[in-house]
This record gives C-alpha cells, sequence and structure tokens, in this order.
C-alpha cells in the first residue's frame, strides 16, 4: 500500500469520526445524554423519547428506535431494533432486529438475536441469548440460558442454564412454553415440545414429551452412591 493510499484511508476515518460526532451533538440538543459524545458510533439513524441516557462505547447501526426513559450501557451494540420506554440495556449486550417492550432489562452480556420479540417488564440476565423467540410479558429469564425458536406466554421463570434443543441435526424445531410454567436450572427442552399451564420442570431434568398442566416432571437419572470408592489412581 502507497502513501497516498494510506492518507485516502485516514482521510475517510477522519470524515467518519466527524461524521458520528456530528450524529451524537445532534443527539444531544434534543435532550440525549450521551456520557461521552466522541465514543459514540452511529451508523445509521436513531430516533429517542425523552430521557434516554446512552453510556460509553456504545454502536448504533441500521434503524433504532429508543423510547422514554430508556438507558443504554456501556459497549452495547443495536442493530435495527425497537426498545420500549423504561427498559435498560445493561453493558456489553448486543440488541439486533427484534422489538423489546417497556420496563425491561437486558444484560449484561445479554444476546437478542433477529426475530426476537419480547413483552413488557421482561428479565433477561447475564450471558442469556435469545433467538427467533416469542416472550410474552412477565418472563424472567435471568442467567446462563439459551432460548431458541420458542414461543413463551406471560410470567414463565426460566432457570439459570437451560438450553431449548431446537436442532434436530436436520432442522429447526419450536418448543412452546405456556403461562406460568417454572423451569428448573440446568435443564434441557428437546423440541418439538410443548410445557402445558403452571408445570414445574425439575432442576437436571431432561424433555422430550409434552408436559400436563399443573404437574411436577422429574426426568433425571437417580443418584448413586458407591462405598469405599479408591479412584483409578490412590493418593499417596
Amino acid at each position: 500500500m502507497n502513501n497516498i493510499e494510506l492518507n485516502e484511508i485516514r482521510k475517510k476515518i477522519e470524515l467518519d469520526k466527524e461524521d458520528a460526532l456530528e450524529k451524537a451533538f445532534k443527539l444531544i440538543l434534543t435532550g440525549v445524554e450521551v456520557s461521552n459524545p466522541e465514543s459514540l458510533h452511529i451508523r445509521g439513524k436513531v430516533s429517542c423519547g425523552e430521557n434516554v441516557k446512552i453510556e460509553l462505547n456504545v454502536i448504533i447501526e441500521g434503524d433504532v428506535k429508543l423510547g422514554d426513559n430508556v438507558t443504554i450501557g456501556s459497549h452495547s451494540i443495536l442493530r435495527n431494533c425497537i426498545i420500549g420506554k423504561g427498559t435498560i440495556v445493561k453493558p456489553f449486550s448486543l440488541v439486533e432486529g427484534s422489538i423489546i417492550g417497556e420496563n425491561c432489562f437486558i444484560g449484561p452480556y445479554g444476546r437478542i438475536r433477529p426475530d426476537v420479540s419480547i413483552g413488557d417488564n421482561v428479565s433477561i440476565g447475564n450471558f442469556v441469548e435469545i433467538k427467533n423467540s416469542n416472550i410474552a410479558s412477565k418472563c424472567q429469564i435471568n442467567h446462563h440460558s439459551f432460548v431458541g425458536d420458542s414461543d413463551l406466554a406471560e410470567q414463565v421463570i426460566i432457570g439459570a442454564g437451560v438450553i431449548t434443543c431446537n436442532h434436530d441435526g436436520v432442522g429447526i424445531k419450536r418448543t412452546e412454553i405456556s403461562r406460568g410454567v417454572y423451569v428448573g436450572s440446568g435443564c434441557n427442552l428437546v423440541a418439538p415440545l410443548k410445557i402445558n399451564a403452571n408445570a414445574t420442570i425439575a432442576a437436571g431434568s431432561t424433555i422430550t414429551d409434552e408436559v400436563a398442566p399443573d404437574t411436577l416432571t422429574v426426568a433425571r437419572s437417580r443418584q448413586v452412591q458407591v462405598e469405599n470408592w479408591k479412584g483409578s489412581k490412590l493418593r499417596k
């Protein structure tokens, strides 16, 4: 690469910085609280309601709409999404191609993939990934879980480390979880699957068949204790 090409690249970088800074200042003039205009990268267009806060090192791409009282945490990426009023996107989260309702929180380290619809008052916690799913109001998915190709009714609680097993090696299958279901930690939900209203799934279960309403389902092997176990190597 010669000096002329390097100079052209430098000029483009400087122009991009100026453009991003201008967009950030325009947001500030509309009342948006931007922690550091120089660290806000707007690569598209964004519309904001009142009392919106954008923290450090946020990237906005495509068409993004933020409702009143929305807070976007540091190092987050927003891409072609709508975020309802009162929602907090915590640091290091990615929201793309999706609609988030009101008074929710996402993250930290949350990932909302395309074609996700999230209702109001929903908790999507740290290291949770949602893909191609509908999450109704007042659901809680708080820790280290994957929910893919699923439909959750209202007030579903998903415990830590729950996985929807949505791919059978050939195609994608969906999981349907009805209102008021509680899924304990460390469960595998093997699609296609339906869990009916107010059912409880015991922690550590692998569920492959439809679950009846108002029942407790336990699907795990019984714990076995072997006495006087020495192991493969004796400790000295």
